[in-house]
C-alpha cells in the first residue's frame, strides 16, 4: 500500500480519469448566449454543510450570469472568503487532502535553506536579507529553513534576517504561527502593511501579508513551493472556427451538477493569451502567475536577491492538466466545489517569458537532479550514520526514495530560478572577458563538485 505521503505525487504523475474531467478534443457543447434556467438546489445528501453552500452559490451565479471561465471557477472554489477550500480547509498533511515534499523529509527544507545561504555568499554577503515565501502551507518548509539559519548563526551573525509570509488563508496562518512562533503573534500591528507579526523560536522576526505587493522592498530571497499550481487557469480549445475558451456551466440534464462547455465565440482571454505560434490543440494559461513573476522579476532587478520556484509542471509541452485532490485521492474537479484542492501543472516556459528579460532564469530542472546537485546523498549518509534505531534508518531511506525516485516525486517536480543578470554574467564580461574572475556557480542547477 502506498503511504499517504506519497499519494499526491504518484497521482499527479499517473493521472487517471477518476481524478479529473478531461476536456475532450471535441465536440463539447457550446454555451448559449443567455443563462439557462434551472431548478437544481445542490447535492445536500452527498455533500452536507459548506460544500452545498459553495455549490448553491455557484449555481445561483451561473443562472444569473451564464457560464464562467475556469479561472473564475477555481478562484471561487479555492479562495471564496466564506466557503473557499483554502480559506476554510487548507488540507495539507496526512489528515488533509495532499502532502508536500517538506512534509516528507526535513532534508528537503534544509537543502533549500542551504541554497539561499549559498546565493547570499555568492553575492557578497549583503548586510540584510528578507526570506519571502508565497503560500507557506503549514509553515514546515520555513521551519526547516530557519533551523538551517540557526545552525549557521555564526555565519549570519552580522546579517539582519527577517521572514515574510504571503498567506491569504486565516486558518493556515494560524497553523504557521503556531509552528514558527509557538503561537506568540501580534495581530494587526500598527503602521504596518502586515496583518500579523511575531518572532521565531530562534529570534528572527516574522511578518504575514495577503499580497506580495505588501512586502517591503529590499534585498530578498523568494520561495514558491507548490504555489503557482493552485493559481486560477484559463483553458482553451482549438476548433475549426478558431480558438474557443473552455467554460463552466450548469448541466441541463442534471441541474444540480456542473459541466464544461465551449464559448460560442472568442473571448478576451483567447485574444490576449493565445500566442500566434501555438501548436497545441489545448492550452492552459495562468495570467496571475504571469503577474506575480513580473513583480518578482522587477523586485529582483531593482533590489537584488533571487527567487526559487519548486512545482510540478512542464516547459510548454502539456495540454490538459487540470485536476483535483481530496483525501489523498484524485477528485472530479467539478464535483463538490470547495471541498477539494484544484491544481494545474505550471508552464515554466510561460513564467520565463513573463520575466520580460528583467532577470536571468535557470531551469526547469527535475527535483531529483536539483537535490542531488545540492548534496542530498551526502546529507543522507550523515543522517544514516547518526540514526540510533532501525525505524529511523528505514524512515530516512523511505523519505529519500519518495523525493528522488523518478516514478515518485523525483521527475514529477521541477526547480526554476530567477536571478539578476549580473549573477550569471559580469556586466563588462563582453568587453573585457579576461578582467574578472569566474562567477561562483549557482547551487543546484549544476553538478555538485567536491574538492
Amino acid at each position: 500500500m502506498v503511504p499517504l505521503r506519497a499519494r499526491r505525487a504518484l497521482l499527479a504523475a499517473a493521472l487517471g480519469p477518476a481524478g479529473r474531467r478531461r476536456v475532450p478534443p471535441l465536440p463539447l457543447p457550446t454555451a448559449p448566449a443567455a443563462a439557462r434556467p434551472s431548478s437544481g438546489a445542490g447535492d445536500e445528501a452527498e455533500e452536507p454543510g459548506g460544500a452545498t453552500a459553495m455549490l448553491r452559490h455557484l449555481l445561483l451565479k451561473l443562472r444569473a450570469t451564464g457560464p464562467v471561465t475556469v479561472a473564475e471557477y477555481m478562484r471561487e472554489a479555492l479562495t471564496n472568503p466564506g466557503q473557499g477550500y483554502y480559506t476554510r480547509r487548507g488540507g495539507i498533511g496526512e489528515s488533509g487532502d495532499f502532502v508536500t515534499s517538506p512534509e516528507i523529509s526535513q532534508v528537503f527544507g534544509e537543502l533549500i535553506g542551504i541554497w539561499y545561504i549559498s546565493e547570499w555568499i555568492a553575492t557578497g554577503k549583503p548586510e540584510a536579507f528578507q526570506l519571502v515565501e508565497l503560500g507557506p502551507g503549514r509553515g514546515t518548509l520555513t521551519d526547516d529553513i530557519l533551523r538551517v539559519f540557526n545552525q549557521l548563526a555564526s555565519l549570519l551573525s552580522k546579517c539582519d534576517v527577517s521572514i515574510h509570509l504571503v498567506e491569504v488563508s486565516p486558518k493556515l496562518s494560524e497553523i504557521q504561527a503556531l509552528m514558527l512562533t509557538g503561537g506568540k503573534v501580534q495581530s494587526n500591528p500598527k503602521d504596518k502593511s502586515a496583518y500579523m507579526k511575531g518572532v521565531s523560536k530562534t529570534g528572527i522576526p516574522i511578518f504575514w501579508y495577503r499580497d506580495i505587493q505588501d512586502v517591503p522592498p529590499g534585498y530578498s530571497f523568494y520561495l514558491a513551493h507548490e504555489f503557482f499550481d493552485a493559481l486560477p487557469i484559463h483553458k482553451f480549445q482549438r476548433t475549426e472556427k478558431g480558438w474557443r475558451e473552455v467554460l463552466v456551466d450548469i448541466d441541463p440534464e442534471v441541474p444540480d451538477q456542473l459541466r464544461f462547455v465551449l464559448s460560442p465565440s472568442s473571448t478576451p482571454a483567447t485574444e490576449n493569451f493565445i500566442q500566434p505560434e501555438e501548436m497545441r490543440d489545448h492550452v492552459e494559461v495562468c495570467p496571475e502567475a504571469g503577474v506575480i513573476i513580473q513583480r518578482l522579476a522587477g523586485r529582483i532587478e531593482k533590489d537584488g536577491g533571487a527567487a526559487l520556484v519548486a512545482d510540478y509542471g512542464h516547459d510548454g509541452t502539456k495540454t490538459d492538466t487540470f485536476r483535483g485532490f481530496r483525501n489523498h485521492k484524485l477528485h472530479d474537479v467539478l464535483r463538490a466545489p470547495g471541498t477539494a484542492d484544484l491544481t494545474a501543472d505550471v508552464d515554466f516556459s510561460y513564467l520565463r517569458k513573463m520575466t520580460q528579460g528583467r532577470t536571468a532564469t535557470l531551469g526547469p530542472i527535475k527535483q531529483r537532479e536539483f537535490l542531488k546537485n545540492m548534496g542530498i546523498d551526502l546529507r543522507l549518509q550523515v543522517l544514516l550514520q547518526n540514526s540510533c534505531d532501525g525505524a529511523t534508518h528505514e524512515q530516512l531511506l523511505h523519505s529519500y526514495d519518495m523525493l528522488m525516485n523518478p516514478k515518485k516525486m523525483g521527475d514529477c517536480f521541477n526547480f526554476f530560478a530567477l536571478l539578476p543578470h549580473h549573477r550569471l554574467v559580469h556586466p563588462d564580461k563582453k568587453h573585457k572577458p579576461e578582467s574578472k574572475s569566474p562567477l561562483p556557480p549557482v547551487a543546484g542547477f549544476g553538478e555538485l563538485l567536491l574538492k
